[in-house]
């Protein structure tokens, strides 16, 4: 790549947005890579252990918050937003409702975004290699320790929300993001005011109180992290704030006003997979280790496993009203060959004899 103008950067600049939106992303900025008072806070989440079990997000130290440290030669991250809130997915309203339904988290209904989305930015990056020739760059999504919001809040995609996501004030906040980390010296844009306000309507809706205080969560009792993240036992004081909450949790996004401009995706990936927007708890019970491996390819549920797969749903069953059926489908697991699945099998089943 030969040395560019001022002017040719920022030309390139506004081509690589309408590149990238030609992809269907819906927003792209740029970011420089100060990311200094973003990495503090980082910090004091990690010291204050609320990461968990999420070893990971420790072990990196400050490649997370250092671009150039990950990526050496890194000046600018160019970051893209892309829509995923499924139009033709059964209202949350209406299954929050149904305590024999399971609810999975909006980004997981369909096609893992993982592949969409890095498919697109490697046919971005390979279309700025076209037009400016071989230059240094690495494609991210959510795959390596990278700060993405605090990096997309600098690039002006929108701002970081009370309840740790991003939010934009035309898109609510039900987006996936990715990053090109790029040595070319690309014009950054400027960052969005927060407008967040004095809205609490996150914090207040948190099943678990997991948003401790604005804008900092601790992800042990984060209902995401619990049917996600987390291997082990889920603790027995909060199992049954769970609800009927399998993988994930977006009552936080769910409430944000914001949320109300948020507009449907395009994307045929994400649209709702083998009835996961509203599926039967006793169903999904009932399916075996082949069928959960085969109904999940190509999602990011599989990536959880087969084990914390019932864990989570036999949690759920606990928290249904009792019925013949439930009590069935859960007895019909109380010998399985996980010790973990018996455990939460038999709380669920506790939980039903307590009632009258």
């Amino acid at each position: 790549m030969s040395e560019l103008s001022q002017d040719e950067l920022e030309r390139l600049a506004t081509q690589i947005k309408s590149w990238g939106q030609a992809l269907g992303f819906q927003q792209l900025g740029v970011s420089d890579i100060d990311l200094n008072d973003h990495e503090q806070h980082l910090l004091r989440w990690l010291n204050d252990g609320f990461h968990g079990e999420m070893e990971w997000m420790a072990r990196h130290g400050t490649r997370r918050s250092r671009p150039d440290q990950l990526v050496q030669g890194t000046v600018r991250v160019i970051c893209a937003r892309m829509d995923y809130l499924p139009g033709d997915a059964r209202p949350l309203r209406d299954i929050m409702q149904l305590t024999d339904t399971g609810v999975v988290s909006r980004y997981a209904l369909g096609r893992d975004y993982h592949k969409v989305l890095r498919k697109r930015l490697q046919q971005l990056a390979n279309r700025i290699e076209e037009a400016i020739g071989p230059h240094g760059y690495r494609v991210f999504v959510d795959s390596a320790p990278v700060l993405e919001k605090a990096l997309a809040e600098k690039a002006g995609l929108g701002w970081i929300g009370k309840h740790s996501n991003l939010l934009d004030r035309k898109a609510g906040s039900w987006f996936f993001l990715g990053e090109i980390y790029t040595d070319i010296p690309l014009p950054a844009d400027r960052p969005l005011k927060n407008h967040c306000g004095d809205c609490t309507a996150c914090i207040d809706a948190c099943p678990t109180g997991a948003i401790v205080a604005p804008y900092r969560v601790d992800a042990r009792k984060c209902i995401s992290y619990l049917t996600i993240e987390l291997r082990g036992s889920i603790p027995e004081s909060l199992r049954p704030l769970m609800g009927n909450r399998i993988y994930g949790c977006d009552d936080c996004q769910w409430v944000c006003p914001w949320n109300r401009f948020a507009q449907p995706s395009a994307e045929s990936d994400f649209a709702p997979r083998n009835g996961l927007d509203a599926p039967s708890l006793i169903r999904l019970f009932d399916w075996s280790e082949e069928q959960f491996l085969d109904r999940t390819a190509g999602s990011p549920i599989r990536r959880i496993g087969y084990e914390c797969w019932l864990r989570n749903i036999a949690v759920a069953l606990g928290n249904c009203q009792t019925q013949a059926e439930v009590v069935q489908a859960l007895k019909k697991r109380q010998s399985h060959p996980s010790a973990l699945v018996r455990e939460h099998v038999q709380w669920a089943l506790t939980q039903h004899e307590e009632q009258p």
